[in-house]
């Protein structure tokens, strides 16, 4: 039970660094007012409530669970937190939310793939993601402009994979590889990139830079999976369908 010691200027959102056991619910009432805001607001413009209802409670769940406490002591935790959002609640949402068509154009889906790679690598850079530990404005930016991102790049995906499933081979393609090397890159780092986690990973059993590998791992192998298995099923249906016979 407890907390680990996090000196300034180190001062998260989620609360002080829990020990193993002292990971805490967040029940932060503004954060509660702005999810019900949220669903309230997007309900009425909903294609597939269930689905929009399902992504929100993923999404809630990620952010209030003890997961957020988790995520200030270990690098791996929040980029599991990440994964959550961008994996599974960001793809509920796109099916629920309605989109314009235009967002299942090639450019369109090109646009949405070079946005999420660039969001997920800034805040995924140790300026970046230092500055999500010393400001709470710049912790929401992050959570929201990856959401943001997320499900602009699923919602295109889904709907390209309706009737246009060879536009989505080359975003899943390229966005399994940009994810894939930005594991690679935090697994193989020689040396801890993080200060924000400097003291914080050895209560859990974890020196800083296993913890910056774990975090890489997870990262690289179900983030880049995820992707190549969407490009994967946007070929098979892709050469049913003809689009590639010669």
């Amino acid at each position: 039970m407890g907390e680990v010691t996090l000196a300034d200027p180190w001062l998260a959102y989620c609360g002080a660094p829990p020990a193993p056991g002292g990971a805490a619910w967040n029940l932060d009432p503004w954060l509660a007012a702005v999810l019900v805001a949220g669903l309230a607001f997007a309900w009425g413009r909903a294609d597939d409530r269930r689905a929009l209802l399902a992504g929100w409670g993923v999404l809630a769940l990620a952010l209030v669970s003890p997961l957020c406490s988790l995520s200030v002591a270990l690098f791996s935790a929040r980029v599991g937190q990440h994964l959550v959002i961008l994996l599974a609640a960001a793809p509920l949402l796109a099916l629920g939310l309605a989109a314009p068509r235009r967002a299942a154009t090639a450019g369109g889906i090109a646009a949405a793939a070079a946005a999420f790679a660039v969001v997920l690598w800034v805040w995924h850079l140790p300026g970046p993601y230092g500055a999500t530990f010393r400001s709470d404005i710049a912790y929401w930016v992050m959570h929201a402009s990856l959401l943001a991102a997320a499900v602009w790049l699923w919602r295109g995906l889904l709907l390209a994979a309706e009737g246009r499933p060879e536009v989505v081979l080359p975003a899943g393609i390229a966005t399994a590889a940009q994810m894939s090397a930005l594991g690679a890159f935090l697994t193989f780092a020689p040396r801890a990139i993080f200060p924000p986690h400097a003291y914080t990973t050895l209560p859990w059993g974890f020196t800083p830079l296993e913890d910056q590998q774990l975090g890489g791992l997870l990262m690289w192998v179900p983030g880049g999976l995820a992707f190549a298995g969407v490009a994967l099923g946007a070929l098979v249906m892709a050469m049913r369908r003809g689009r590639f016979a010669a």
